[in-house]
């Protein structure tokens, strides 16, 4: 089952890229000017991030198989729509519904995250990051292909089967699951906002993921700038031959998610965060033009789509570990921020560009990963903290955990079975009972 799991996220995260490598030729087909085929792109990405604050939610309220046949079959008409376009207005409609409704791969984490062991959670979340990652490039090399051959609407007709026979695979291999909630739809909206102001840890899930996706969406959409600009002078194949680099990715992603599996997301944020910061060095000699230069983004920039790649399995598996119940409101938060920060730093990129060139983005990308790491080494000193003063508050006292005390896989703590009975400062017995959340609180 994990394996169409995999091709599902793989196809529903192409179908967000693919516009982007046919978009002259919808303008050509079309008889438009050649900017105008960035608007289905833009359409595209505007359906999704509302799918994702307003479809992923229900992921948490509606069984699982049912709601993601649903979402690839309304993906395959949508697809369908824009692939028979008569006209361009039309063309933007459609993309924004096959943007809104291709969010399976967001409901699939949270499934794929309930059905597994948690000690086997980051290596599998790891693998269906790799299935993302192998359809966002291969779905520009297909649809740029296929579209020479046989025009832009053969892509869309071809994702809209191909989409069609996920969702009756699914429909035969998913399992039954029941929903975590009976909550109202209004109520499922707003949570996502509540759960990120009343949980730490999703915050700075959030934050290392913003952070360092916002450097990321700097530095790839500058880069088409600097590669077509006069330091190199190739053309836009160049980027897309560069952006395969990052199909590495696909093989670094299960191995990051079984060390999550094995040492928990903090040191794999911090190992990918040093990453980042080192990945901004390497491309600052991109500036320099040449071969020497071509090599440096080459390294560069496959050192930043495994960091950020990395990173995003550690994040997740914080994230899903927090709340069994809510997996897919908590995802809707965590996507949400992401994805601002991702916007941001596109944003931000052009005008660092402008302002200062290619060695203002690679300042700018490293300075984004600096802040995520300030506030990461800080929560390791509060750790650090946190112990001195529970050894001076029981001088001498060691509490191993007995069996009483709760135990933690993969960031899940699980209720203890009875209270414990330590030695407290007078040198007397005091039980200590454990709350449902497994802190221990002094009986009274």
């Amino acid at each position: 089952m994990l394996a169409i799991l995999t091709l599902t996220c793989a196809v529903a995260v192409g179908n967000i890229y693919f516009p982007q490598a046919i978009g002259p030729l919808v303008a050509a087909g079309l008889h438009l000017p050649p900017d105008a085929g960035a608007l289905v792109v833009t359409a595209t990405q505007a359906g999704y991030t509302a799918g994702i604050v307003l479809l992923v939610p229900l992921g948490d309220r509606l069984p699982h198989r049912p709601f993601l046949v649903t979402l690839l079959a309304l993906t395959a008409l949508a697809l369908l729509a824009a692939g028979c376009a008569p006209a361009l207005p039309p063309l933007v409609a459609a993309s924004a519904l096959v943007g809104l409704a291709t969010v399976a791969a967001q409901v699939v984490g949270p499934l794929a995250a309930g059905l597994v062991a948690a000690d086997r959670r980051g290596a599998v979340l790891g693998t269906l990051l790799s299935g993302s990652t192998g359809g966002m490039l291969l779905a520009r090399t297909f649809s740029g292909t296929l579209g020479e051959w046989l025009g832009w609407r053969a892509p869309y007709l071809v994702a809209a089967a191909l989409a069609l026979l996920l969702a009756a695979g699914l429909a035969v291999t998913v399992p039954v699951t029941a929903p975590s909630t009976r909550r109202r739809y209004p109520a499922l909206l707003a949570e996502p906002l509540r759960l990120l102001r009343a949980g730490p840890e999703l915050r700075r899930s959030c934050l290392y993921q913003a952070a360092v996706f916002a450097g990321f969406s700097a530095v790839w959409t500058c880069l088409a700038l600097l590669l077509t600009g006069p330091a190199y002078g190739l053309g836009t194949q160049a980027v897309g031959m560069l952006a395969l680099v990052g199909a590495a990715t696909m093989l670094c992603t299960p191995v990051a998610g079984r060390l999550v599996d094995r040492v928990g997301p903090d040191p794999v944020n911090l190992v990918c965060m040093l990453g980042v910061l080192v990945s901004a060095a390497v491309l600052t000699a991109g500036s320099l033009g040449g071969t020497a230069g071509l090599a440096a983004l080459t390294l560069g920039t496959l050192l930043l789509d495994v960091a950020m790649q990395c990173g995003m399995v550690a994040n997740q598996a914080r994230v899903y570990a927090l709340r069994p119940d809510a997996r897919g409101r908590l995802n809707t938060a965590y996507m949400t921020c992401a994805y601002l920060g991702g916007s941001a730093g596109s944003w931000l990129g052009v005008r660092v560009w402008n302002a200062a060139g290619w060695r203002g983005v690679c300042a700018l990308a490293g300075l984004l990963a600096a802040v995520a790491l300030t506030r990461h080494l800080r929560g390791y000193r509060r750790q650090g903290c946190a112990r001195k003063r529970a050894t001076r508050a029981v001088p001498g006292a060691v509490r191993p955990p007995g069996p009483g005390a709760a135990t933690t896989v993969s960031g899940v703590s699980s209720p203890p079975q009875r209270s414990q009975v330590i030695v407290g400062t007078t040198g007397a017995p005091q039980p200590v009972c454990t709350s449902r959340s497994g802190g221990p609180w002094s009986a009274r």
